[in-house]
Formats: C-alpha cells, structure tokens, sequence
C-alpha cells in the first residue's frame, strides 16, 4: 500500500511550494499531497513587510491562488485541513477521524509568533502577522485608523516599522532591549537603523515593555512599564517566532528548539523531513529565505531516491529597511574576536574577525551595504 502513497507535504508557505517546484523540475507525475491550514495560496513570507512601500494590499501580495497552483506543479492541496497527529509507525499523517497514508512526509508548517500575556481589555486590536491571511486580517482591521504601535525591536518590528511609516502611519515600537535588533546587529549599526528610523518619524520606547492594552474610543491605550502612556488605533506584537515542534515530539520525533533534522532533512523517524522555519538542521534555526532555497534543492532530489546533503553557502541577510539598507551575517555563536568598525553618520561598516584576523561575520549599514557580496566571500560558509 505504501508503494501508491504520496509524497505529503504539510504547509504550502515558501519552503512547501519551493520543494514542490524543485520535485517537479525532476519528476512531473510522481503524486504529490499537499496539506495546508490556511487558504493555500502561495505568496512570499518575507514579502508582508514590504506591502505600504510598494502599494499593495494582501491580494497584491498574494503570487497564485491555490487552484493556480496545484494545476501548475500537478499536486492536490488540501486547505484549511488540521493535522492532529503522526503515526510514523503506520506512515499515516492524521487530520481528525481521517488519516492519509504517505510514502514520504514533509514537515514545512513554520513557526508560531510568541504571543505575550497582557493585562486589559484591548486584546482583540492586538494583531500579529504570519502569514498572508493574518496580513489580510490586519489590514483590513487597521482601515481607517493611522497609529500603529509595535511590540518588538526585532528585524520583523524593524522592518515594518519603515514599512508603515512609509505608508504614511504614526508609528511606536516598544521594546525590553536597550537597542534595536539585538542578538542580529552589534550596536554601531543598529544605532544606525534606529536613528534613520527616527528621523523618518517613528518613535521609539526601549527598556520598557507593554503591560495593559485597554480599549479606548475605536483604538486602544497601551500603559508600558515605566508608566508612560501610549494610544494607538492597532497594536502589531512582532516579538518573534518559535518552530513549531509539538506534534512532531508527540509522534516521538526527536525535537529541541526546532524539529531536529540533519543535513540531508532527516528527522528521527523513517521517510519523515522537516524543512525551513520549523527544521533544526544541524544544530541551526535559519529563519531565513536563502537556507530554504538550499535545503528546497537537496530535498527535492533526496526525496526522488538521490540523498543529498544540504550545504549552505556564506548567507548574509538583507533587512528591509529602506531608509537605512542594512546586511547582516552574523558571525557564528560563540565565535571568538572581535568587531572592527568603520562609520560616517548612519554609514556603518562593522567586521567581526577572530583573534587570527579571519573574517567572521559582518553588519553593513547605508551605503556600505553594497559591499555584502564581496564580504561574503571572505566569510566561512555555515558549518555545523
């Protein structure tokens, strides 16, 4: 029975439509099922903070509708349907009272937003933004209002934070750090960031987090913990993601910070992978777009019957923040060295080189940003 059973792909967000082009580039007819929570339709994740800038509402965003899709790459999608479980023993995925029989399964379903308690009556203007149907929900609950508060300094909070401002929305962002994009930029640079997001008007409340969110009028009040007081008609929470690992652990696949894969996307059980914000490959979370596309290619022909190991190349990271262009490739943890740093106002060039003056990682801010591919090149590709 095994032998007719589909290749089951759980997500259609950018890594499970990436693996499936990448399968059909190889192999046109072997079945494919794809299994979504959402609507199905494909767009790019990393796209949703880029929709004031360019003009364009969800459905602009939006690159296929779900029948587009599964007539183009020849599969069958299954919307709105809700895993429950794994039986890797039997090679059944399980929605419900239904299971459906695979011969390989792929774990592509990303990562939840963390979402923090808050004290008030304002929870339901509270919004967060995973996915193209959660943009389209914000979206259409900001309508008419202008004030947006943000939860979250992070790259995400960062970047929307621009995005809004250049929408013509009045913007806060409220933070624990000290400074924007912690952990991502050393502080020069994020200094940067924070400083050319200010001058494009958006303000800025760090130390401090949000305690109570309270209805007030059509918007809401937000009383932070060092007592000042902030109204916004919205409040977008982009306090960061956690892979989503449960059904996996409960199926007893080996998990810790993601669905533990090694290089070839095997998780512990047999004909089961996990690829993109919800994998731990190697020991590595890499939330980002370029290790997808790596670890799509390796898949593909792992899953056709050629096991391949991913190999991930150096993968800076641009952060769209069109006031302030800004890349990032952060050296590895616990990499010993040190930053150098070059500056002139918001221009920052900051290198971080181990004790034997190797290149490690860097964080290019303004108009040093052009130079990420030749740094690239000087940086040791990701290794375990």
């Amino acid at each position: 029975m095994t032998e007719q059973a589909p290749i089951i792909i759980v997500g259609t967000g950018l890594s499970g439509y990436s693996l499936v082009r990448e399968i059909r580039k190889q192999d046109k007819e072997i079945p494919v099922l794809m299994v979504t929570a959402d609507d199905g339709v494909s767009y790019s994740k990393p796209m949703l903070s880029t929709g004031f800038t360019k003009g364009k509402d969800a459905d602009g965003l939006a690159q296929g509708s779900t029948e587009d899709m599964a007539k183009q790459l020849n599969v069958q999608v299954r919307t709105f349907a809700t895993v429950t479980g794994i039986d890797v023993d039997a090679h059944e995925l399980i929605l419900g009272d239904e299971r459906l029989a695979y011969s390989k399964l792929v774990l592509a379903w990303g990562a939840d937003v963390i979402r923090i308690g808050l004290e008030g009556d304002g929870q339901e203007h509270v919004f967060s933004i995973n996915d193209l149907m959660d943009y389209r929900a914000f979206r259409k609950a900001l309508g008419e209002g202008k004030r947006v508060a943000i939860m979250g300094a992070g790259l995400i909070g960062c970047e929307f934070a621009n995005d809004l401002r250049n929408g013509g929305y009045e913007v806060d962002v409220i933070a624990p750090s000290e400074s924007v994009m912690p952990g991502l930029l050393p502080e020069p640079a994020a200094n940067a960031v924070q400083q050319e997001l200010e001058t494009l008007g958006v303000g800025f409340h760090l130390g401090t987090v949000v305690d109570r969110v309270d209805r007030q009028g059509d918007g809401v009040s937000l009383t932070l913990a060092n007592g000042e007081m902030l109204d916004a008609d919205l409040v977008l929470s982009a306090v960061g993601l956690r892979p989503r690992i449960d059904l996996a652990r409960a199926a007893g696949i080996e998990t810790a910070r993601g669905i533990v894969v090694n290089r070839a996307l095997e998780t512990s059980a047999p004909d089961v992978y996990a690829l993109g914000d919800c994998a731990e490959v190697d020991g590595h979370v890499l939330l980002y777009v370029l290790p997808l596309m790596a670890c799509s290619r390796a898949l593909a022909k792992t899953l056709l019957g050629e096991r391949v190991e991913v190999s991930y190349g150096t993968m800076p990271v641009m952060i769209k923040t069109p006031c302030c262009p800004t890349a990032v490739c952060p050296p590895p943890s616990g990499a010993q060295g040190g930053w150098e740093m070059e500056q002139d106002g918001s221009n920052v060039k900051a290198v971080f080189k181990s004790s034997g003056g190797e290149v490690q990682g860097f964080a290019l801010t303004g108009r040093f940003a052009m130079e990420k591919q030749a740094l690239s090149k000087e940086v040791p590709p990701i290794h375990g």
